[in-house]
């Protein structure tokens, strides 16, 4: 199982503001951006690089650039929390966005939207989103991104359950999973606990 716990003292002290049921919106948001900007190096320090010659003012050297190119893919809505602090890192990423909700009732995530930058297959995805809970909805969309060409997949979260993680991993095992905490468990509504309750409402004041 390829779970990576991104440790950092600064995502620890945001991430205390960000499950805080006192932080509102404003404070929520800032913290939240703080952290998915820290959370962006760890997963992305391993993106492939290739040499290329550099001039400077004082001579020739080798530098580096990125191998491919990168394409962030929030899931609607609360991914778009963390899109802000990936895209600081990478401007020059394409965003796809995919839109998958929730029945209530029977839990299960159903597609509403899928729009994503064409050639797919030869970039580095990187699926984003709030928090891992069921699984369900991050494996549909790693499900919709593999068919639509996707090859070089990752997926970031800040809040996992284990429940969560061990559905993922079951669907998709070659997928890396980066994330700033693992909680307990779900509760009977399928919320992670002690989590930070509806990360979209709470992000966007709803």
């Amino acid at each position: 199982m390829a779970l990576h716990l991104v440790d950092h003292p600064v995502i620890r002290e945001r991430l205390t503001r960000i499950r805080s049921i006192a932080s509102g919106t404003a404070e929520f948001r800032e913290a939240l951006h703080d952290a998915s900007r820290l959370l962006s190096f760890e997963v992305t320090r391993d993106l492939e690089t290739s040499p290329i010659p550099v001039t400077t003012p004082l001579g020739e050297t080798t530098g580096h650039r990125l191998a491919r190119r990168v394409v962030f893919v929030p899931i609607l809505r609360a991914g778009l929390g963390l899109l802000r602090g990936f895209t600081e890192l990478l401007g020059e990423a394409s965003v796809g966005t995919i839109g998958l909700s929730r029945d209530e009732e029977t839990l299960a995530p159903h597609r509403y939207h899928f729009r994503m930058p064409p050639d797919l297959a030869e970039a580095e995805v990187i699926l984003i989103d709030s928090m891992l809970a069921t699984g369900g909805s991050a494996s549909d969309a790693v499900d919709e991104l593999k068919a639509a060409g996707a090859c070089r997949l990752r997926f970031a979260c800040l809040i996992a359950a284990p429940e969560g993680v061990a559905a993922f991993t079951a669907r998709h095992p070659e997928v890396p999973i980066y994330t700033a905490a693992l909680d307990q468990c779900l509760d009977e509504r399928a919320y992670i606990v002690p989590g930070l309750g509806d990360a979209g409402d709470r992000y966007f004041g709803t």
